[in-house]
């Protein structure tokens, strides 16, 4: 598994319109961009890693309030056991209209090597 295939499958199940690296189509209201920052090997035994601490910025973009959407997706995050890095208001784009914020989050996957 990995971080990008399970924060798709997340909001995906929230009805938000997901895309990895840059958004390629017609951008809708509002999407999110997700985008890999990081992976680390966290705990070694043997000098062996344990867990692949995977790392993602999801860029948030809303032409609404999008205080709505970062509520609905950092509340998804929490409750699926992600870990918030930091979340920051990022501006207003004004050629597009949208508001930009990020918010990184970080998982722990068991390695399996």
């Amino acid at each position: 598994m990995s971080i990008l295939e399970d924060l798709n499958a997340l909001l995906v199940g929230l009805g938000v319109t997901v895309e990895t690296g840059i958004f390629s189509d017609i951008a809708p209201e509002e999407y999110v961009v997700v985008t890999p920052l990081v992976d680390t090997f966290q705990l070694f035994a043997s000098n062996q890693p344990n867990y692949d601490q995977q790392e993602v910025r999801l860029s948030v973009y809303s032409k609404g309030n999008y205080l709505v959407l970062k509520s609905k997706i950092t509340e998804a995050l929490l409750s699926a056991d992600y870990t918030i890095t930091g979340r920051r208001y990022i501006g207003h784009e004004y050629d597009t209209k949208y508001h930009h914020y990020a918010i990184d989050v970080a998982k722990l996957y068991v390695c399996e090597f």
